[in-house]
């Protein structure tokens, strides 16, 4: 397991193949977007999977999907991810459909692009979507069915993680701290390419409430910035 304080917060951080798990486009910005361009710059190939997307049916207008559409493609290419796979799933609905439609999804992204790590959402986040994804996850990468994946971490997604209100929901509790001092500018930049998503502060998800959720997480380790995940699952060969 990871401690708590890296011994080497430059340090390389592991791992030549890494995907990362959204329920929707921009958690992976938000959990992980710091790390994954400090993975990219150490010279490993990043996958992006979101898990749902804007569908006429949910009520969306044509002009919002397209705009989704284009961000998705801008924010691929700042973030130079090897491939981006689409599952299709209608937003805020996954909690409607048969568990086992979302592993068999998850199955396929994880077969094709065989990583050695995975980051997914916190299954204690308050939204359904993030609770499913991470459910999922857990029994796609199981080692029989993914000997390849060697680490599973949960990120934090600031309105979700942390919002869940019920005395049973569990609490995100960090074992694992990422420098990411010299990627957070970057990091801020590519979320406002998600134009519909930021608000103005002290909304939570905005410019100001992200820095400072990475000034405490680094203050927590001792670096200017950081980003928080939990260690689900470690395997060393």
């Amino acid at each position: 397991m990871a401690s708590a304080a890296p011994v080497d917060a430059r340090a390389a951080l592991g791992g030549r193949t890494i995907l990362v798990l959204a329920p929707h486009p921009d958690d992976e910005t938000l959990g992980c977007g710091g790390t994954l361009l400090r993975h990219k710059a150490e010279g490993a190939a990043i996958h992006w999977a979101i898990a749902t997307e804007m569908t006429a049916e949910s009520g969306y207008a044509q002009a919002q999907i397209a705009a989704r559409d284009a961000e998705i493609e801008q924010v691929a290419l700042a973030f130079g991810f090897a491939s981006t796979h689409r599952l299709g799933f209608a937003t805020t609905r996954l909690d409607t459909l048969p568990l086992g439609d979302v592993v068999t999804a998850v199955k396929n992204v994880v077969a094709s692009v065989e990583p050695d790590a995975i980051y997914v959402p916190f299954g204690g986040d308050a939204h359904s979507d993030h609770v499913v994804v991470a459910k999922a996850a857990a029994a796609a990468v199981k080692w029989f069915r993914a000997p390849c994946v060697r680490r599973l971490l949960a990120y934090e997604a600031l309105s979700e993680t942390g919002f869940a209100l019920f005395p049973d929901a569990p609490a995100f509790a960090p074992n694992c701290f990422v420098d990411v001092t010299a990627e957070l500018p970057r990091k801020l930049a590519i979320l406002e390419l998600f134009a519909g998503e930021l608000g103005r502060f002290p909304f939570p998800r905005s410019r100001e409430a992200i820095a400072a959720l990475a000034r405490w997480r680094g203050a927590s380790v001792g670096v200017p910035a950081a980003e928080a995940f939990v260690v689900l699952e470690e395997r060393v060969p």
